[in-house]
């Protein structure tokens, strides 16, 4: 198993895509340790060598150290998240913290950052080309911001610090995965289903049998508190059943409660800011943000608040409206279950738009050919071919060859799209291979989704939402799939975390373009295109909710800011995480008894499974405001052409992080963004003051 394990040597196959045939799950901690062992002795050689810092000998020997650990850690991540093991959890629940100590290993490695910091002193001297200096840049920001200059005394407890949070980040996502499944609402009688269109019933008929419960109906859970059958189902016990399994995740008690670990992580980031010379959390994650600083993000979430939620409060009063008019003596106050529900019944009376009569047009397939790549191959010239030779972790993710403009190879999509209880909730995408001129490398891109299975021969038809997540998470794809840069450090996403949604919400406008929709929105029986007239209310009501949509994001930013901006002894006092989180959302203005924050403490798993959106989550919204001036700028040059995607490809999305992005936007842009079409497309133009 040693001396055969495939991470040790680079991938034969085609772009290096791992050879997940040959690879079990005995090889990843042989793998982790070796890669381990081999980057500590590369490290200790750069930091030892008698030679005078050089850009090549410290830092490009920096970006080619630890190959093997990249090789492995990129696999075992992928498919943890997508298709996990009690084994695979055991040896996550090993490894994660000896990374952690690893990566401490070597950002506080004193002679190695003597001679980093040596570089940065005497950068101006060193005629290095842009990349290359920023490149120096960045490095010398990261090693102060992970403590290099740091006292050793002080270094024994951030090592502590580190450790602890990489374990509980683990803890805390395979927690939201088992508790997501295990809440699971299983219906007995199909009768009590009534709303749900046909496919929708089948596929939780499916999901029943897939958990041994033949005859029985299952409604699996998704990662944010909206359940999208809560539109559909006319039975308002089962909404509330639905609504209530959703909102009590992980703080019903019992082994799957995470409301402890949350306290414990939210302490000890408190404790390493301090430590690091920050506020609080906070403080440290955002400076290394576009937004700089605590007091800008606040800025303009305060200015968002009140018009949000003038906007959520009108829409319920017209929701109570609807309720007393269908029940009359029997009406009822609404309640969050009922939200959705009533208003897809004001949707379908003002604009004629059934959700689940759209459906019958968004099958997966013809989604995804003749619309996610259909749109890339009109905007950028790209094309698609389906590689079923080419093996990835598990029979449903599919892999894809992307040819590029001038008909070479640029690198391989793989699309993995259906829920499975392996699978971690939501969607999101990552890279198996990173571009870098230095290695030679080109990209592998996978994007994750968790649509429901249709029964077997049985197309499956996607929701509106559902559509809009291809899109979206195919822009990251495509982020990954354009970078060119030299150093795999820059590749493609990795860039500020407010930054790095940008290039996917612009994706996300191909979906409802008139070309692009005219391509694939067809009936999946009778092949009739979706009626210009559905298109035209579509796009009429392309603002509707958008008041619960704006506050419940809202809701859980603000929550994530208000963890995250308490101090150590602030921190240290919170022992009640529902009293805490309702006392965040009255303070922040966005108390609603209606719309609850799209993610609820105990499940929020962008901020707690990890800490890429810790303090971070306002980046949506922060990128939003790129995304609508560029998708305003895009519509102006007509939309789908080819100069414009071969700007914004080679001026934007090929850089990846190898500059300032901000720098980068003003560069393709011309000039800073603006927030008016922001403000414009969420129905808060001329409310809002700026």
């Amino acid at each position: 198993m040693t001396t055969d394990n495939p991470f040790f040597v680079p991938s034969d196959l085609p772009y290096q895509l791992p050879p997940f045939d040959r690879i079990e799950v005995d090889h990843y901690l042989p793998a982790f340790e070796r890669g381990m062992a081999e980057q500590r002795a590369e490290v200790a050689a750069i930091s030892a060598d008698p030679a005078p810092p050089t850009f090549d000998n410290t830092l490009v020997a920096l970006e080619r150290s630890g190959r093997v650990l990249q090789r492995v850690s990129a696999a075992f991540f992928t498919v943890t998240g997508a298709d996990t093991t009690s084994r695979l959890q055991e040896i996550e629940a090993e490894v994660v913290p000896k990374l952690s100590a690893h990566g401490d290993a070597i950002m506080l490695d004193a002679g190695l950052y003597r001679r980093i910091k040596t570089l940065y002193e005497h950068r101006d001297e060193l005629g290095l080309e842009p990349e290359p200096a920023w490149l120096l840049e960045r490095y010398h920001t990261e090693f102060v911001r992970a403590g290099a200059e740091l006292s050793p005394e002080q270094h024994v407890r951030l090592r502590e610090i580190n450790a602890a949070l990489a374990g509980l980040a683990t803890e805390f996502g395979n927690l939201v995965r088992d508790e997501m499944k295990a809440g699971a609402v299983v219906v007995d009688d199909e009768a009590e289903l009534e709303g749900l269109s046909a496919d929708a019933i089948a596929a939780a008929a499916v999901a029943g049998r897939d958990r041994g419960l033949d005859g029985k109906y299952v409604l699996n859970l998704i990662l944010p508190t909206a359940q999208p059958a809560l539109a559909s189902l006319r039975d308002r016990a089962l909404r509330e059943r639905l609504h209530t399994a959703s909102v009590s995740r992980g703080s019903r008690g019992g082994e799957l409660d995470t409301t402890a670990i949350v306290l414990r992580i939210v302490r000890l980031r408190a404790e390493r800011a301090r430590l690091l010379g920050f506020e609080h959390h906070a403080a440290y994650n955002i400076s290394d943000n576009t937004a700089r600083s605590v007091p800008a993000v606040e800025e303009m979430l305060a200015k968002l608040v009140p018009a949000a939620m003038a906007n959520a409060s009108a829409e319920a009063e017209d929701l109570q409206a609807a309720i007393d008019e269908a029940h009359g003596d029997a009406a009822f106050p609404l309640r969050p279950w009922d939200w959705a529900y009533y208003t897809e019944r004001i949707r379908r009376e003002r604009y004629a738009i059934d959700e689940a009569e759209l459906r019958p047009y968004f099958e997966l397939e013809r989604v995804l050919r003749d619309g996610v790549f259909f749109a890339a191959g009109r905007l950028y010239g790209l094309r698609f071919e389906e590689r079923p030779d080419l093996r990835a972790y598990h029979p449903d993710a599919r892999v894809f060859e992307v040819f590029d403009r001038d008909g070479g190879p640029l690198g391989l999509f793989i699309g993995d799209f259906f829920t499975r209880a392996s699978k971690r909730g939501g969607a999101w995408a990552n890279a198996l291979v990173a571009q870098s001129r230095l290695f030679g490398t080109a990209p592998v891109a996978v994007n994750n989704l968790n649509i429901n299975r249709a029964p077997d021969g049985a197309p499956t038809l996607l929701t509106l939402d559902e559509v809009r997540t291809l899109f979206h998470e195919f822009g990251h794809a495509l982020h990954t799939l354009f970078s060119q840069v030299h150093f795999p450090k820059f590749a493609g996403t990795r860039v500020p975390r407010d930054f790095v949604e940008y290039p996917s919400q612009v994706n996300e406008v191909w979906m409802l373009w008139p070309e692009v929709l005219a391509s694939y929105a067809l009936h999946h029986q009778t092949g009739e295109p979706l009626p210009q007239e559905v298109v035209d209310r579509l796009q009429a009501a392309e603002r509707f909710n958008k008041g619960f949509a704006t506050t419940e994001y809202l809701a859980a930013t603000l929550l994530d800011l208000a963890w995250h901006t308490l101090s150590v002894e602030d921190a240290a006092a919170v022992d009640d995480i529902v009293a805490f989180e309702e006392a965040a959302l009255r303070r922040a203005g966005v108390a609603t008894p209606f719309v609850p924050p799209r993610y609820r403490t105990p499940y929020f798993a962008h901020i707690f499974s990890g800490a890429a959106y810790s303090a971070g989550y306002y980046s949506y919204i922060w990128s939003e405001v790129l995304d609508a001036d560029t998708v305003d700028w895009l519509t102006e040059r007509g939309g789908l052409r080819r100069d414009s995607g071969d700007a914004f490809r080679d001026g934007l999305l090929a850089k990846g992080g190898s500059a300032d992005s901000m720098e980068v936007y003003r560069a393709f842009r011309g000039r800073d963004p603006l927030i008016e079409p922001l403000l414009k497309r969420r129905g808060l133009a001329g409310v809002v003051e700026q």
